[in-house]
């Protein structure tokens, strides 16, 4: 099960985006790999499909493995890991480990 959801604020630990921080836009857990919001930007090469469509260079986020990120703790200003507690009503809920802020 990865920690990493949708929406969530995560910093970028490795790679050429290191440091940089962004809103998960994806989550894909197949792959163990998700796509942020400004991180992580190739080039592709698209072709002309319609008439309305532009071809040429086109930027666009790709995905980076969870390993290499971490959820950005707002209570700690920086990353963090997350702890689960379970709740009496059985839902499960997310904390930081370093202030136990709830996310």
């Amino acid at each position: 099960m990865a920690k990493i959801k949708k929406n969530d604020i995560v910093t970028i630990l490795a790679g050429k985006d290191r440091g940089k921080t962004g809103k998960v836009l994806v989550v894909l857990p197949r792959l163990n790999k998700a796509i942020v919001e400004g991180v992580n930007f190739v080039k592709k090469h698209a072709r002309r499909t319609r008439e309305d469509e532009k071809g040429g260079i086109v930027q666009k986020e790709s995905p980076i493995h969870l390993s290499n990120m971490a959820i950005f703790c707002k209570g700690c200003n920086g990353p963090t890991k997350i702890g689960y507690n379970t709740l009496k009503d059985g839902q499960k809920m997310r904390f930081c480990k370093k202030c136990k802020e709830v996310f």
